[in-house]
């Protein structure tokens, strides 16, 4: 895939040079609203109008899942950018982010502060731009279709260009909107992320179904090496020098994996977890076993073993329960890179068995990095590596193109529904405020405090990165 960075970059100054040459031929028709310029037209509007007279039976009573799904979709995200600040606040911050303020947690802080980079594909300008065509497209349609339901007249439809990016907007009648009901107007703001949400089905069924069809399980992909928990007392050497003080392992380190002497059994371990901190809090501590594979620095996912290809941990444990300890083996396997590796091993014995001391650690976890990683294990399982059955950098490039269309209808369907002013979860929220208080002094309070509070977390994230910076 690295030749299509520079085809992706091509496309991203000729997509560029084409939207200027539009705005040019068409500056009349172009209104700039602060740094965006809208094209107004009326493309869509009929569409609307027919699919609000043809499928109105089941819009109306769809509405108030629409609504539901609007409040689902607020108390997420007010969840979700709450963890965001917990965990940025509180965890060290990755080397990535340390020169980069915090001020788009989602793309691309979202992956890095769960812990979800290694099952997030690169994000090229062509993926996004195809995506933002959907969700946009989906999005304001949505809007129109119910604000014609509810006999709101819509104004324009038209494109929003901001630099070589672009997204839609529709146009309705403000002041007829005020004056619906609220239901109505709830309706149509929850619309839109309504419709991304579908849009999140829809192309999440035809990833799982393109990814089925189009890809081989063709290695295991192990995460850890075996491991062993001992006693920070035990340790007597690190490499090959002799340890008579706990405080003397820190200061003896070297960069990479240590030898660690226990007991003596020799175990690896890599600097960062021989600090002065981690030895003083800690009695035991989890060193890497004197393994086979660790030894030989084995790295990407087993293709096969002696010529016997490993397509499952199935696979892995038949396979190496039918060789004797001690034997040497041939071991093939395959990077993140692509690249081919063949390893000559000698294989261990552990109670009697061949033991090549690889792991597979569960990423999974809890909360919503454990609802992100479970949703991709139903279709990807994470420790098996899998190649195209057919072309495989254009399979690559449909499978990421897909994946990436799923990704961002969610997070745009749960940012948009933020209680802020400039997105529909802002208006949405204040009428919510307004139909439950009946007051508009109270309505307009509580939604500032909203928007304080919201700030709030966003200064704090700033705060942290700032101090980071000395």
């Amino acid at each position: 895939m690295a030749s299509f960075i520079v085809y992706d970059l091509i496309f991203l100054i000729l997509f560029g040079i084409f939207a200027l040459f539009i705005f040019k031929k068409n500056r009349q028709s172009f209104k700039r609203q602060g740094w965006m310029f809208l094209y107004h037209t009326k493309v869509g509007i009929e569409l609307m109008k027919w699919g609000a007279n043809k499928f109105g039976k089941i819009l109306r009573p769809l509405s108030y899942v629409v609504i539901a799904s609007g409040y689902i979709l607020m108390f997420s995200i007010l969840w979700l950018i709450t963890r965001t600040v917990w965990t940025y606040v509180t965890l060290p911050i990755p080397d990535q982010l340390k020169n980069l303020p915090p001020i788009a947690p989602l793309i691309p802080y979202f992956p890095k502060l769960f812990n979800l980079e290694s099952v997030f594909p690169p994000l090229y300008f062509t993926y996004f731009l195809v995506a933002i065509a959907v969700v946009t497209i989906s999005h304001e349609f949505a809007h129109g279709l119910f604000a014609k339901l509810w006999n709101i007249k819509v104004k324009t439809t038209g494109l929003a260009f901001f630099g070589p990016f672009f997204g839609a907007f529709v146009e309705p009648d403000e002041k007829k909107m005020a004056r619906a009901p609220k239901k109505h107007q709830l309706s149509i703001l929850a619309a839109g992320t309504f419709a991304n949400i579908v849009m999140f089905v829809i192309f999440g069924l035809l990833l799982w179904a393109f990814f089925a069809l189009s890809f081989n399980p063709s290695g295991v992909i192990f995460n850890a090496y075996a491991q062993s928990v001992v006693n920070v007392s035990d340790i007597t050497h690190v490499g090959n020098v002799s340890i008579l003080s706990v405080a003397l392992i820190p200061t003896v380190a070297q960069d990479g994996l240590n030898r660690i002497t226990a007991s003596g059994k020799n175990y690896y371990a890599p600097k960062e977890i021989l600090t002065k901190e981690i030895l003083e809090s800690n009695e035991q501590i989890v060193l890497f076993e004197d393994a086979p594979a660790i030894r030989e620095n084995l790295v990407g996912a087993i293709t096969s073993i002696d010529g016997k290809a490993i397509r499952t941990q199935e696979d892995l444990s038949s396979v190496l329960g039918n060789i004797e300890p001690g034997r040497e083996v041939i071991i093939n396997t395959i990077d993140s890179e692509k690249q081919v590796h063949s390893y000559e091993i000698e294989l261990g014995n552990k109670n009697g068995n061949s033991y090549l001391g690889v792991g597979f650690y569960n990423l999974q976890g809890e909360g919503f990095r454990g609802l992100i990683a479970n949703g991709i294990a139903k279709i990807k399982n994470p420790n098996v590596y899998y190649s195209p059955s057919w072309d495989g950098d254009l399979a690559q490039f449909i499978y990421d193109m897909l994946w990436w269309v799923v990704m961002i209808n969610i997070l745009v369907a749960l940012m948009n529904m933020l209680p802020v002013s400039i997105l529909d979860g802002g208006r949405f929220f204040y009428i919510t405020i307004l139909g439950i208080t009946r007051s508009v002094h109270w309505a307009r309070r509580i939604y500032s405090w909203m928007g304080w509070f919201i700030l709030a977390l966003l200064t704090i994230m700033m705060g942290r990165w700032f101090l980071n910076l000395f």
